[in-house]
């Protein structure tokens, strides 16, 4: 699957990927707002996460920013995933290309996506001493739950409080044949 939003393209990760991947997130400040992702982050755990296949009601993106002198550049990953029996919205975005709204319109692309797969609810959270990433959940329509969880986080090495958030997709999807508002979307 591919996604072109206004100024992104998300594709999948290819093993070729990882070492741009390496060089974008081999970052303290950006894997320790992780929960999945080890500090220290090596070539090897590039390597492994750029060959992951893709599960097809939960796919992960490569979030890259076209350019006019040559190949995308590869600013971060966003994606869903099936944890404790709902599906989460994750996504990180490297630290050269914080504050544009990259994080933003890539999970609001991921998110109609979503609701194009049939879910109709997507949790998330983050480390509470991440409010940038709250205030991108609350921009695409995440609502806290008024609940915190400890979450283990691999790069820290402990469990560390995480405000958790939930949004409705609510509706019919292109699945079951409703109009899902889909716009400027292209997967394939």
């Amino acid at each position: 699957m591919f996604i072109r939003s206004e100024r992104l393209f998300l594709r999948p990760g290819w093993p070729e990927d990882w070492q741009e991947l390496l060089d974008r997130i081999r970052d303290e400040s950006v894997v320790k707002n992780l929960a999945r992702a080890p500090w220290p982050y090596t070539a090897e755990h590039a390597r492994d996460f750029a060959g992951q296949p893709q599960d097809q009601r939960c796919p992960h993106f490569f979030v890259t920013l076209p350019t006019a002198q040559g190949p995308a550049e590869l600013v971060g990953c966003v994606g869903l995933a099936r944890i404790e029996g709902e599906v989460e919205l994750g996504y990180w975005i490297g630290r050269d290309y914080w504050g544009r709204g990259y994080a933003t319109e890539a999970a609001r692309a991921v998110l109609r996506l979503a609701k194009v797969l049939g879910h109709r609810e997507v949790v998330a959270g983050h480390f509470i001493d991440n409010p940038a990433s709250g205030a991108v959940l609350r921009k695409v329509g995440f609502a806290p739950t008024g609940k915190l969880r400890h979450r283990h986080s691999l790069a820290r090495g402990y469990e560390a409080q995480s405000v958790e958030h939930r949004i409705s997709l609510g509706g019919q999807s292109d699945c079951d044949g409703g109009d899902d508002g889909v716009e400027g979307m292209r997967a394939a």
